[in-house]
């Protein structure tokens, strides 16, 4: 891999973990709207970009030859649905939880997750942990403990953040499909549910959407906000070491952290920060178990690379 493709691919990635990070500030903009009519939107709005994506980028016969492959294979189908509902449940906790005030609940949820989709490897696909990643549950597990016991109630909306996402992802890996093609396709599972659900609060003159040019332009632009950083990432992951984007993706939380402290200044205890250490200390562990001594060419011998 060419020095300038890993940049490349740095910059991509990095990009889609920067907006993942800022978005909560997008979701703010219109927190005057009900969480299920911004989800509805979302879905329904990201369904049409993709689709104009796919047309735009002469891979509407790949997404229907795959749509046609899949519906003939139960098992896949199945977790097609089950990524669809389980993105479209992340999606809209996170909106719920942003619009209420608990930002710093969703950092911790997607801190957490990759913990949570390393248990999951070892609970369904039967995965093995070294000695290192289990200390890295255990002092994440301690973490979470630590909020609940002072606060006296577990943080159910970190966790169900992580749980989902986590899901998702063993979803997808049974899914098998292009980036591109997988989220037009998850979309489109949910897309009626979203249509029937703002045909209905339009029919009640509940809908939000129509209220000023803000709001249209606000809810329809959420489709894009939701695409864009996946495409951008799926451009750099491909051009990336493993082992630096399991470094990448901390930029999310840290910046949507950054923004529930000082932009949105959200409660930050010293409760709060010892939790966070300790989580902060399991991720380190866990994506330092992820890296690997490769012995040294003989160019560069005398020398240790680090590999993914």
């Amino acid at each position: 891999m060419s020095r300038f493709k890993e940049n490349e691919g740095v910059f991509y990635a990095a990009l889609s973990y920067v907006i993942w990070g800022i978005v909560p500030i997008y979701w703010k903009w219109i927190q005057d709207v009900p969480a299920v009519e911004i989800l509805a939107h979302r879905v329904f709005w990201s369904f049409i970009f993709m689709v104009i994506l796919l047309l735009c980028t002469r891979k509407w016969r790949a997404f229907t030859s795959y749509f046609r492959e899949i519906v003939k294979q139960p098992r896949r189908l199945a977790a097609l649905l089950a990524a669809s509902v389980l993105v479209s449940a992340n999606w809209g906790i996170f909106i719920w939880a942003v619009n209420s005030g608990r930002i710093l609940e969703t950092s911790l949820g997607y801190y957490i997750n990759p913990l949570v989709s390393v248990l999951l490897g070892v609970a369904v696909l039967k995965e093995k942990l070294t000695l290192v990643q289990i200390i890295s549950f255990v002092l994440a597990v301690a973490g979470v403990l630590i909020l609940t016991i002072h606060y006296g109630n577990i943080p159910w909306v970190s966790l169900l953040l992580a749980v989902t996402f986590g899901l998702y992802g063993l979803a997808k890996k049974m899914i098998s499909a292009d980036s591109a093609v997988g989220l037009t396709l998850e979309t489109f599972m949910v897309t009626p549910l979203a249509l029937g659900y703002m045909v209905y609060i339009g029919a009640e003159s509940k809908a939000m959407f129509f209220t000023t040019p803000a709001h249209s332009l606000l809810l329809a632009g959420g489709g894009v906000i939701t695409a864009l950083p996946l495409l951008y990432f799926a451009k750099g992951a491909q051009k990336v070491p493993l082992s630096m984007l399991g470094f990448l993706q901390y930029i999310a939380p840290t910046l949507t952290l950054i923004l529930g402290v000082f932009v949105y200044h959200e409660t930050f205890t010293k409760t709060h920060l010892v939790a966070f250490i300790f989580i902060w200390s399991a991720l380190t562990l866990y994506t330092l178990s992820k890296a690997k001594w490769k012995k040294p060419s003989v160019k560069g011998k005398g020398k240790k690379e680090l590999s993914a």
